[in-house]
């Protein structure tokens, strides 16, 4: 490879400095102006060789995807969502969710088809038949799509800038089968060239510029690190003439220069003196030039800097900071782009998680609830109220999640207290049972779970009152507990919040 090279009708000189053929086509690519749109082979070649091109389209995905989301199923056993989490797992959909959307990212649109060993992709997707089927899933990026996602740009079109099936090698795939993914949205007859459609477009189109500099200053560091180590020998200039011993002299003195080393004594003329090659101009302009580059990066791709410079936040998410504010609010809407892929994946879950043999089984198991209820009615109804949340990325640190807990079981107790004054046994049954509910909450004051039987406890109340009453009773009648009693007037009880619990329990390690 040459080292003077054209780029933009200038002359481009890179002395003594390597760069591999791959970095080398986007740093001369004559095109790469401000505003100029990649390819998909450009796109590609970033991705794959460019320092920030796996960052740029894989860091967002990896961060949204660090923390699993929530799954729930109210009015359902935990087995239904625990069933669901285990088929999640098994056919890897957050790996394949992560790479349809990075392809997305790198070329503008990206789809995943489901397939069925044996059966044609052509047929609408059939519900019933997911759990027994031996069913595949294929990212395809633009290049395999090539043709059948352009997109309509006829306004008056029903099917305008909307996508309706793929195809890939004569393969048509239904549109129940397939979701397409695009990196922001379409815009009207503005072809996209790394997609090959009037569709979305890569996350590098504004910032390929600033991409193509940062290569310079990869160069820039290369040649710093070469010509840090160079030492310049200052010596007194020979007469006019300079016979051969003189010359020998001189090159006996370089040498031992060059192999002087720790604990070596060097002898050199008075006037003679031998420096490093001062680079301080270098570090600062340097230094600012990198760091701007990578602000013009991250301007143009919509992302937080912090992701591309690869630095760890001065404090956690959890201390909430500037940084990890914006960082947080960021990935949420991430997310929210991402949810409609989610919702493909999820549906195909849950009819292969919750089959007719799963739900027999949940009928075996809780007869009463489900016994006479019919298999499509439960999956309806699970799936109606099946929800995934997403948990927030400005997590607080356990220390403030014990002053929190704290602040709740104290008001629970005093919540406890005003109202046991004046119930039914029945009624403080149910009390005590939200407040042992409340209790148990707070996982980080209470190591292990506190168990009451209710039932025997309003019991218990019920019995104390009765005995409360009757000594009323005979305090009123002047008999043995009465005024003129042996064991005179007794004080009336106020509840059962000075009774005494019977069958009170811990379960698990600990006592509180």
């Amino acid at each position: 490879m040459s080292d003077s090279v054209s780029v933009a009708g200038s002359q481009l000189t890179v002395s003594g400095t390597s760069v591999g053929p791959a970095l080398m086509e986007i740093l001369t690519a004559d095109d790469i102006l401000p505003g100029a749109e990649p390819s998909y082979q450009l796109c590609k070649l970033i991705y794959l060789y460019h320092p920030l091109g796996a960052k740029m389209a894989e860091a967002p995905i990896n961060l949204a995807q660090s923390q699993a989301r929530k799954i729930s199923v109210s009015e359902a056993p935990d087995r239904v969502a625990e069933a669901f989490e285990k088929e999640w797992r098994a056919i890897k959909a957050d790996k394949i969710i992560a790479n349809v959307v990075k392809q997305s990212r790198i070329y503008g649109i990206s789809s995943v088809v489901l397939g069925v060993e044996g059966k044609s992709g052509g047929s609408p997707l059939q519900p019933g038949t997911l759990a027994s089927d031996s069913i595949f899933f294929n990212v395809l990026d633009p290049l395999n799509t090539a043709g059948s996602l352009v997109l309509e740009q006829d306004p008056n079109s029903p099917q305008y800038q909307k996508t309706t099936t793929v195809t890939t090698q004569g393969e048509t795939y239904h549109r129940s089968r397939v979701c397409v993914v695009m990196h922001e949205e379409p815009i009207y007859i503005a072809y996209t060239t790394s997609s090959f459609g009037f569709v979305g477009r890569s996350v590098y189109q504004r910032a390929l510029f600033p991409l193509k500099s940062f290569i310079q200053t990869m160069v820039t560091d290369d040649m710093v690190a070469r010509k840090a180590g160079v030492l310049v020998a200052k010596m007194q200039s020979p007469g006019s003439i300079i016979n051969r011993a003189m010359t020998s002299l001189f090159a006996v003195k370089r040498a031992m220069l060059q192999e002087a080393r720790t604990d070596n004594v060097l002898s050199i003329g008075i006037e003679e003196d031998i420096a490093s090659l001062n680079l301080q101009n270098i570090d600062g302009a340097g230094a600012w030039a990198r760091t701007d580059i990578l602000k013009n990066i991250a301007t143009a791709a919509d992302m937080p800097a912090v992701l591309l410079e690869n630095e760890t936040l001065t404090e956690g998410f959890g201390e909430g900071t500037e940084d990890a504010k914006m960082i947080a609010s960021y990935i949420e809407r991430f997310r929210e782009t991402m949810e409609p892929v989610y919702e493909f994946f999820d549906n195909i879950v849950q009819h292969r998680a919750w089959n007719a043999d799963f739900y027999t089984s949940i009928q075996q198991q809780y007869p009463q609830e489900f016994g006479n209820v019919k298999y499509d009615a439960a999956l309806q109804k699970w799936q109606n109220n099946f929800k995934a949340t997403w948990p927030s990325l400005l997590e607080e640190p356990d220390s403030e999640k014990v002053k929190v807990d704290d602040i709740r079981l104290k008001a629970a107790l005093a919540t406890y207290q005003l109202l046991s004054m004046e119930m039914d046994p029945d009624n403080k049954g149910r009390l005590v049972e939200w407040l042992v509910d409340a209790v148990n909450q707070s996982e980080l004051l209470f190591s292990s779970t506190l168990s009451l039987d209710i039932e025997a406890l309003a019991e218990h109340v019920a019995s104390q009152e009765e005995q409360q009453q009757q000594m009323m009773m005979m305090d009123a009648s002047g008999g043995e507990g009465g005024p003129g009693g042996a064991a005179g007037p007794q004080k009336p009880m106020a509840g059962m919040g000075k009774a005494k619990l019977p069958n009170f329990k811990l379960v698990g390690g600990g006592n509180k």
